[in-house]
């Protein structure tokens, strides 16, 4: 079999672009020997086909930006639209449907009416997810070796109350785990704070979701738990789809399936821009 042919094969396999596979699940897939699967993916990796994750193989940006970010995560956003604006309509305030690319945050929807424009968020904008309630709520659940491969010791301080050090990151990212919920208080843009929740795979997050609102009047109390809820409510309806899932952080890997980096801009990422852009 020819090359091009090999790496069709190996491209074929991701059947949804929210797909994660492991190097076995791939080489079962294709019917290719493990080793030759990962010599192609790993140049399939560098050129930004296929992106290595915590959890698996996925299909990468270069390919995604030939159908659109909204495509490329069609199944979350179909799976999370109605209970976005359900969560609106009960709290009144400004919903996030994001997920985690690298270091970043990434939003794919943004429900609010009126008050969304008050907002500087975007969808398609992106920051480093340490500053906000649904990247810190995503971040997480990976384990801690890959959180400091992203971003280093030093953190990139989006205004005065973004944490800036490592250690004090996992402190919270701890708290997180325990509590079910992430918050952001001014740490990505003044005077406004966030209270978010990981919708969750079998074996990682898939995405995060969060309200958001003024730092000093938001009714968070009331509000918090509801976030909760609906994070649980989207993984149940994306559990029910007939999606491949892929080894998280946490399992055993061989010396050949080491996690690829591909972070060399993230320890500089720079916190979102506020200035509107047309959604993607």
């Amino acid at each position: 079999m020819a090359m091009i042919e090999r790496i069709t094969v190996i491209l074929d396999v991701f059947d949804d672009r929210t797909s994660r596979l492991t190097l076995e699940e791939i080489s079962r897939r294709s019917q290719l020997p493990r080793s030759t699967v990962h010599r192609i993916l790993k140049q399939l990796v560098r050129l930004q086909w296929v992106e290595h994750t915590p959890f698996g193989y996925t299909i990468g940006r270069r390919a995604l930006r030939m159908g659109g970010i909204s495509e490329g995560y069609s199944a979350i956003r179909a799976a999370a639209a109605p209970v976005l604006q359900d969560l609106h309509m009960q709290t009144g305030m400004v919903v996030h449907l994001a997920v985690l690319e690298g270091g970043e945050n990434v939003y794919l929807d943004k429900v609010g009416g009126r008050d969304a424009s008050t907002l500087p968020s975007r969808i398609g904008g992106r920051g480093p997810a340490y500053a906000t309630a649904c990247g810190k709520s995503m971040l997480a659940f990976l384990a801690p070796e890959w959180v400091d491969g992203m971003y280093g010791q030093r953190l990139h301080r989006c205004t005065e109350r973004t944490i800036g050090e490592i250690t004090a990151l996992h402190r919270e990212l701890n708290l997180v785990r325990r509590r079910g919920l992430a918050f952001d208080w001014s740490e990505a843009f003044r005077g406004l704070a966030c209270a978010g929740a990981a919708i969750r795979g079998t074996r990682g997050p898939l995405a995060a979701l969060s309200v958001c609102g003024p730092a000093d009047t938001a009714p968070f109390e009331r509000a918090a738990p509801l976030v909760a809820s609906a994070a649980r409510e989207i993984a149940l309806t994306l559990g029910r789809r007939p999606a491949p899932v892929a080894a998280g952080p946490g399992s055993r890997r061989s010396r050949d399936d080491e996690p690829i980096h591909r972070y060399d801009d993230r320890r500089s990422a720079s916190c979102p821009d506020p200035s509107p852009a047309p959604a993607r």
